[in-house]
């Protein structure tokens, strides 16, 4: 089954819109998201959470706010709960809390931003930003991103946890960037999370990334899973193995995503969507089996053979 058939199946036997589908018992009782602990605290999360890199920057546009509320409305009817965002993702944060704003409030919920300026006072600042446009007073997460002035904003976050402000600190690489300097910069100071890159054809992180990660109890956030897009453009039009039925994967995207969140050391992915019928697909390869190493060892191999 290609994207648009499995799409257009899930979106005949779905109700009218994810507005609905948020009291809608039939899809709400499904088989929960499987959840991983995060190592420092011990609470469970689902291994799919919602990135809004681009996705949710559509500005003061209210038909398009309105369409990213139905995204948002199925992903917590399909059982997600971390939502990751960024000030640099210009109007995403604003869009996230315009969204929550009219939606019940969720239990799963799993706020995640970042900080990415430099001097503590521009950090301060950027996160009581942030704060105001979640309309929310503690995060669960906040990451310094891609380890700008990360010093300073690391007794920061370590300040403002200390003051029960936020839940969970983190840094953050993107782009498969200075893998070399993140990995030291996590031995040598403790955070709960690590953000970065990882797929089934970038799997660089392999190397250094998620052993550390493992070694340090730290929990993992793994960005670009379909490489922007790009895996599932290439992948289009060409076979599905019928041996991906053995951990239910009925879609390319459920194939690399299920790849993804079956290592070990990975706590949460984080795919971005526009589409909710391409949300519901996507939490789909969080529910049943998952690969194991054989398995996984097997599906990298035939990718690279397309």
């Amino acid at each position: 089954m290609d994207r648009r058939t499995f799409i257009n199946l899930a979106a005949a036997t779905s109700t009218a819109t994810a507005f609905t589908s948020w009291s809608n018992k039939s899809w709400a009782a499904q088989t929960g998201l499987l959840t991983r602990k995060i190592p420092s605290s011990g609470e469970a999360i689902p291994v799919l959470g919602m990135g809004t890199w681009i996705t949710f920057n559509v500005g003061k546009n209210k038909t398009l706010r309105d369409k990213r509320l139905e995204v948002l409305s199925t992903f917590f009817a399909g059982g997600g709960g971390m939502i990751d965002s960024s000030p640099m993702y210009g109007s995403s944060e604003e869009v996230v809390g315009y969204c929550l704003a009219k939606l019940p409030p969720q239990k799963r919920l799993f706020t995640a931003t970042k900080v990415w300026t430099v001097s503590k006072w521009m950090g301060e600042r950027q996160m009581q930003t942030s704060e105001k446009l979640w309309k929310e007073d503690t995060f669960d997460l906040i990451q310094i991103h891609n380890l700008v002035d990360w010093e300073v904003h690391m007794d920061t976050l370590n300040t403002w946890k200390s003051q029960g402000r936020l839940r969970h600190t983190g840094i953050t690489t993107s782009h498969g960037r200075r893998h070399k300097e993140f990995e030291r910069v996590a031995r040598e100071h403790r955070f709960d999370f690590a953000q970065f890159t990882y797929n089934i054809e970038d799997r660089e992180a392999e190397n250094r990334l998620l052993p550390m990660a493992a070694d340090r109890g730290m929990g993992v956030i793994i960005n670009r899973p379909f490489q922007r897009g790009a895996l599932i453009k290439k992948l289009n039009g060409k076979p599905l193995p019928a041996w991906a039925a053995e951990f239910g994967a009925q879609t390319w995207p459920q194939f690399l995503l299920k790849f993804v969140i079956s290592h070990p050391a990975v706590t949460c992915a984080i795919p971005a969507t526009s589409n909710p019928a391409h949300m519901r697909e996507n939490l789909e390869a969080g529910r049943g089996a998952l690969p194991d190493e054989a398995m996984r060892i097997r599906m990298a191999d035939y990718v690279h053979t397309l």
